[in-house]
């Protein structure tokens, strides 16, 4: 099933740094999977270098996903799913 026209794609960003891959990073890549049908046709998924946004802790704590404009820090696939849910619903 394709998106309609109107649906806003999303886009994720995992960092794939070695802290944030190891703190969890890595159980998010395939997050597409996880999500019913037609929201994860909308969603592109995509690991990135670090972002170094651990560096000082102002940002929060690893692992960090971006999804579209939002940041997470501490991201896990609940709070990523919930995200994803919430930007869909916009």
């Amino acid at each position: 099933m394709k998106p309609s026209k109107d649906a806003k794609n999303i886009h994720v960003v995992i960092c794939s740094g070695t802290t944030c891959f190891l703190m969890g990073a890595s159980e998010l890549f395939g997050i597409e999977k996880t999500i019913e049908g037609s929201l994860a046709s909308r969603i592109t998924v995509e690991g990135s270098p670090c972002m170094n946004l651990c560096k000082g802790g102002s940002y929060g704590k690893a692992p960090f996903v971006r999804v579209n404009d939002t940041l997470i820090s501490t991201a896990t696939l609940p709070k990523v799913i919930e995200e994803i849910r919430r930007q869909a619903s916009l």
